[in-house]
């Protein structure tokens, strides 16, 4: 079936570059340098990014993070709980906004 999101399309990444190289360069030693180890690992930082992926919904990077967490040497179940806590993390803050329809209702009800 075909659909809009390819799986072949996350190797073509590198050439949304092409017409803007300097930015493209700078974006992608920035992203460099965020995933290198640091204070956090490169697998607690993949796990990271995995968790966002689904918190975003972009399907190339959970293609991508699904991978690099694996060769990272999580497993699946360490990777649901991420995805669980980044859908706690969403619904939370889908959920608090709903103190401003009350701030609203409270302003205009009769």
């Amino acid at each position: 079936m075909q659909t809009y999101y390819d799986p072949g399309d996350l190797a073509k990444f590198g050439e949304i570059g092409e017409e803007a190289p300097e930015v493209a360069k700078k974006f992608f030693d920035y992203y460099q340098a965020v995933f290198a180890e640091g204070e956090l690992t490169e697998r607690e930082k993949a796990l990271i990014a995995l968790a966002v992926a689904h918190a975003v919904q972009c399907p190339y990077c959970i293609d991508a993070y699904t991978t690099t967490c694996l060769e990272k040497g999580s497993n699946k179940a360490e990777m649901t709980e991420a995805i669980h806590v980044a859908c706690a993390i969403r619904g939370g803050a889908s959920l608090v906004h709903g103190v401003q329809m009350r701030n609203v209702c409270s302003k205009i009800s009769l």
